[in-house]
């Protein structure tokens, strides 16, 4: 598990934001676009080429997908804040990983890759006593 000082979960939201418009700068991060944010620098960190991010297919959407070492990746991100119910990887249920298989069908189905292996993994991104601590579940469920 990886601990993220706030301080410095700010100072990289702020370098990596890439929304332009006033609008959108008006307004604050939700704390799903944080743990996702976060979510891909922890990747990222650790060897993993982000290729897609909020890819949606159909009716649905995986979070990112990423690359490393010529295996996809499709990573589904959850985050939780003080005072939510439960553990953060027991929010996916079955429903919920089908889905996500269908959506990485797609993927591949749209760009006409055939020859890759895949896998599954989570991240969970919880905000813990001042600090946002990160968990990266390799291969998280199989389809």
């Amino acid at each position: 598990m990886v601990f993220v000082q706030f301080t410095e979960l700010l100072l990289e939201l702020k370098r990596s934001n890439p929304m332009n418009n006033s609008e959108q700068n008006n307004k604050q991060p939700s704390v799903g676009k944080i743990g996702e944010d976060l979510a891909a620098s922890h990747l990222e960190k650790n060897g993993l080429n982000i290729l897609e991010r909020n890819y949606r297919f159909g009716h649905g959407e995986v979070d990112i997908i990423a690359e490393k070492d010529n295996m996809l990746i499709f990573v589904e991100v959850k985050t939780k804040k003080h005072g939510d119910f439960g553990d953060p990887i027991n929010w996916i249920k079955r429903g919920k990983q089908l889905q996500i298989g269908r959506i990485a069908r797609g993927y591949l189905y749209e760009r006409n890759i055939t020859d890759r292996d895949c896998r599954f993994d989570v991240v969970l991104v919880r905000w813990e006593q001042g600090l946002w601590k990160i968990e990266h579940i390799e291969n998280a469920f199989w389809l």
